[in-house]
Formats: structure tokens, C-alpha cells, sequence
């Protein structure tokens, strides 16, 4: 029975688990007529006083031993018993018998979560089969003793729960990128700097990976999801929100983190569009990642700046159209004609896409592969409100409007599919970190800064794009895979930090650009006038 029960936890780990969908999502009547393993109603068992309630109403069963308390001078029983190498709380809250997510423990000697702790529960006969004793409710933090059943009250227990649910102080998480710190995992083996850690690529999901470790480095964002509650939110904020203070804490038993939780939500709330099996597109995720957030925290689809992801990351463009016809002579530039009507659009936006110019066909005189190389101002010149794009028979030309959001996101799109290949653009787009003045591409707005004044941002993470050629053994031909790695600003250090999966280390910011970038945030400096130095 627990060989079957521990392989289907094995394969809920690939996909969105059934059990934990119908534990959110599934009917109501069902719920209410299926009794969880400690006898109560599951409906009763998922909200926070039945947790605290935990399985009391089950204590007076004949032949079971109960204590409300520890006996006197056994307070500290079978606290030595507990492991802490083998704890790891990233993972999803199942129960490893019954799949449930409702009213789970954790054993704190072998790490297997269990469902309920009441006389019935599964828990409990964990403690009686295995001579384990100490578990830990993921819910309440609260732990407890089995079979005894009382709870135990310990300061040494206080570093097990802070890595269960990091918790921030306000003076903490302004400290952040002030003050330069480093920590040391469980024991002493390993030191890391809380914030750049390494993050678990279970199987394809390092697309994920870097969007998460590029949306935790931007402060209000992070900020926000390290101090506020959101119990009363969607289960995709909570669980984002306890990813990011992960990535955060000071005081963790590892050196890296795990996105599985996480994971497992996105995977269900995106119909599996988005999983740990299958490799996405960064650009795709953190589209849809960014509006679910911020549906998820109360946002309205139609009511601009309702959440703090509007407030962070949405701008203004305006977009001018005009259709085009077959009176311009060939050779001739694409250019809007003074007597055609042009159509005024002011459309909202979260990330802007920037065109690269197309890549040369023929190799150079020597036979080798020419790499290009664009600036980035350039390929930002798709805004200045002058340079005309085709689209769909129209021309379009686009303007960015006043008041810039405090971050942006750009898209440098590389990929592109027509009928028979996807094809790459290895164009390298040259940047400098600091000083990026976004005036130019702005329409002028007196009342809002006057003509001419630099708008500057600095750069704050970038997402690199790397093929690697694989053999394939079975069809003797290469095939090239897609890999991706993000570079983020350590604030405090003033120092750059690339992250792939488990992989954090230093890089010189002036061989930033030297990748393939694909997806970039910038933020947008507080004070006028350029800074010190580079970061």
C-alpha cells in the first residue's frame, strides 16, 4: 500500500496533481461528503481554525494515548531524533499516502509530509510504524509530538519554522540592497548571498527559472511580496509570494531553492500551457505570469493601475495606422502618405517588443559565420514616433506617452516561424548597464518634464538566450537546444551575478551584452542626472 501511494506521488510531481485541484477547485458537494483521514469533513479541514483544531475531536477514542502536555521534565523528547539535512519545504504539501493537500505534516526525522494527526490519521500510524515522533503542520507551524499528540514549545524549533515560511521585518527588507551580506547554509558547508541563489531545473523548466529570479530582484515588486499578507488571495500570489521570500532568506539549510510548488499551480492554472516538463518561452510566461498576478491580487481587466503590477510595469503607447496601398514606387521606402487617413490608438502595455534587423545570409570573406551587432538605441528607435513598421497591410508607427512606467520590460524578439522551420536571429544587441536615456522615444509633455530632459534607467536583470548543439544518438543528426540564464544587479555589492539553474557567480558588467539577449528590465532612475559609476 505505501509502495503504490509513494510511486503516484512520484508521477503527481510531473504534472498538476488531482488530488490538489480537487481540493481548490473540485465540487463543493463532493468535498463535503468525503471525510479526510482523521474522520472530519474535508471542507471543515481546509480552513485555518480546523487546522488549529487539528484532530481533537478524535482524542477520546479507547486504547489511544493523548497528552495535552508534555510529562514534567520531558519537554525536549525525541527533539534529537529530527534531521535537519533532509527537510526541504519547497516542495508541494501532499499528503505522501493520500495525495491530499488538506491538513498536512510534515515528519521532521525523514521529511514526508502526512495527512491530519489524530488517532486515525496517517500520521499517526507513521509515528507508531516508523518510531517517528516530532512532525510540523505546514499550515500553522505549530509542532507537535506523536502518538503523545501534545504540542511541543522549543526555541531550538524556531529555525525549522523560520525556513518553512521566511518572515520579514520592514527594517529587514529595506536593508536588502543596502547593507552587504552573506549567509551559510545548515552546518557551516556552503556559503551563498541571500537573494542569488540557485534555483532547482527539474526537468525543462529553466524558462520559469529566470523570469522568477528576474522578477524578484525588482524591489517594489519584491518588497511587496516579502511584507504583505495575502491569505485572502489566489493561490498563485501565496505561493509566489513564499517562493521570493525563499529566495531571500538569510538563514536557509541550502544553497538553493525550489520552484516545484510553485510550479504545480502555474501548471494547473494554465491548463498545463506552462510545466516543468516541457520547455516555454520566457516572453510567453512572463505575459501570462505578470496578468494572472495581478488578477490574482484584485486587479481589474478593465480599470488601468489597479494592482501593483499595473503600477510597477504598464505604460502608455500611442499607436498610428494607416493601410497601405499599391501606389508607392518600388524601391520606395515604407512611409505614411500625407493624404491617407491615419489612425490614433493609445494602447496600454507591460513589455515592449523591439525588432532586430535581419541577420546576413552569406558567410565573409575568410568563410566564417558573421555576428552583427546592433545598439540598443537603435532597435529602440521602433518608438521615436517617425520610423514606420509593417503590419497585417497597415504601416504603423509608434510613440511612447507620458508618465514612463518606473520599470520596463523589453522583448528583443529572435525567434520567428514560418511554414517549414522556426528560425534564430543571432544578432547581438550592445548596451550599456547604466545611463540608458528613453527622452527620445517619449512624446514631449511640458507638464511633465520639460523638452529635452534625459529620462534615464538602469538596468536591473537580463535574460540571455544560449543554443547548444545535442547529438542525437537514435537519428545520428545534432539538434540544437535552447538554454537560458539570467544576469541580475547585486545592489549592495555593486556587482553583477549570473544565474543558470544551481549555477550563481560573478560577471563583469562590461560582457553583459555578449550574449544573446532576449528579455531585459529596466528601472527607472529616482534622481536626474547620470550615475557614479557602472554597476
Amino acid at each position: 500500500m505505501k509502495r503504490f501511494a509513494s510511486e503516484a506521488l512520484d508521477e503527481s510531481y510531473a504534472v498538476g496533481s488531482p488530488a490538489s485541484k480537487r481540493s481548490r477547485l473540485g465540487d463543493s458537494t463532493e468535498r463535503s461528503l468525503s471525510p479526510d483521514a482523521d474522520g472530519r469533513d474535508a471542507a471543515d479541514a481546509d480552513t485555518p481554525k480546523a487546522d488549529e483544531e487539528d484532530d481533537d475531536a478524535d482524542n477520546n477514542i479507547p486504547g489511544t494515548i493523548r497528552q495535552a502536555a508534555p510529562t514534567e521534565g520531558y519537554d525536549d523528547l525525541y527533539l534529537d531524533t529530527i534531521d535537519r539535512t533532509v527537510l526541504d519545504f519547497d516542495f508541494e504539501k501532499l499528503c505522501s499516502v493520500t495525495l491530499s493537500n488538506i491538513n498536512v505534516y510534515a515528519c521532521l526525522v525523514c521529511g514526508k509530509y502526512y495527512q491530519g494527526r489524530g488517532p486515525k490519521s496517517h500520521a499517526y500510524f507513521h509515528a507508531l510504524d516508523e518510531d517517528h515522533h516530532v512532525f510540523i503542520n505546514m499550515r500553522t507551524q505549530k509542532v507537535f509530538v506523536l502518538p503523545e499528540g501534545y504540542e511541543v514549545q522549543n526555541k531550538t524549533l524556531d529555525d525549522i519554522k523560520y525556513i518553512s515560511d521566511p518572515r520579514y521585518t520592514k527594517r529587514e527588507v529595506m536593508d536588502l540592497d543596502r547593507v552587504k551580506r552573506t549567509a551559510w547554509t545548515y552546518g557551516g558547508h556552503k556559503e551563498y548571498t541571500p537573494g542569488f541563489v540557485g534555483m532547482n531545473n527539474i526537468k525543462e523548466n529553466d524558462y520559469l527559472n529566470v523570469v522568477i529570479q528576474a522578477l524578484s530582484h525588482v524591489p517594489p515588486l519584491r518588497n511587496y511580496f516579502l511584507l504583505e499578507d495575502f491569505s485572502s488571495r489566489s493561490e498563485l500570489v501565496q505561493r509566489t509570494s513564499t517562493l521570493f521570500r525563499k529566495i531571500w532568506n538569510p538563514r536557509a539549510f541550502k544553497a538553493h531553492v525550489s520552484p516545484h510548488e510553485l510550479l504545480q499551480e502555474i501548471a494547473l492554472q494554465s491548463n498545463k500551457r506552462f510545466t516543468l516538463t516541457t520547455q516555454s518561452d520566457p516572453v510567453d510566461f512572463i505575459s501570462w505570469f505578470l496578468n494572472n498576478l495581478h488578477l490574482g491580487l484584485g486587479g481589474s481587466k478593465t480599470r488601468p493601475g489597479s494592482s501593483v503590477i499595473q503600477h510597477i510595469f504598464q505604460g502608455k503607447l500611442r499607436v498610428e495606422s494607416q493601410a497601405i496601398t499599391a501606389r508607392a514606387d518600388v524601391g520606395d521606402r515604407l512611409r505614411f502618405e500625407e493624404a491617407a487617413e491615419v489612425k490614433v490608438d493609445v494602447v496600454r502595455f507591460l513589455l515592449l517588443t523591439l525588432d532586430l534587423p535581419a541577420a546576413p545570409l552569406f558567410q565573409d570573406e575568410l568563410e566564417k559565420n558573421i555576428i552583427p551587432q546592433v545598439p540598443l538605441t537603435t532597435v529602440l528607435n521602433k518608438y521615436n514616433g517617425v520610423t514606420a513598421q509593417e503590419h497585417r497591410a497597415q504601416r504603423k508607427r509608434y510613440r511612447l506617452l507620458h508618465p514612463l512606467p518606473p520599470y520596463l520590460i523589453f522583448h528583443v524578439k529572435r525567434f520567428s516561424q514560418n511554414k517549414f522551420v522556426s528560425e534564430r536571429n543571432p544578432t547581438i544587441v550592445t548596451f550599456e548597464p547604466r545611463n540608458l536615456d528613453m527622452s527620445p522615444y517619449v512624446e514631449p509633455d511640458p507638464s511633465v518634464s520639460p523638452p529635452g530632459e534625459p529620462i534615464w534607467y538602469d538596468l536591473v536583470a537580463n535574460v540571455v538566450h544560449e543554443a547548444v548543439r545535442m547529438r542525437n544518438d537514435v537519428t545520428e543528426t545534432s539538434e540544437e537546444k535552447r538554454m537560458w540564464k539570467v544576469q541580475v544587479r547585486d545592489r549592495a555589492a555593486e556587482q553583477w551575478v549570473v544565474c543558470q539553474d544551481l549555477f550563481v557567480e560573478r560577471v563583469q558588467s562590461e560582457l553583459l551584452f555578449a550574449g544573446e539577449t532576449y528579455l531585459q528590465i529596466w528601472e527607472r532612475r529616482k534622481t536626474p542626472g547620470k550615475g557614479k559609476g557602472k554597476a
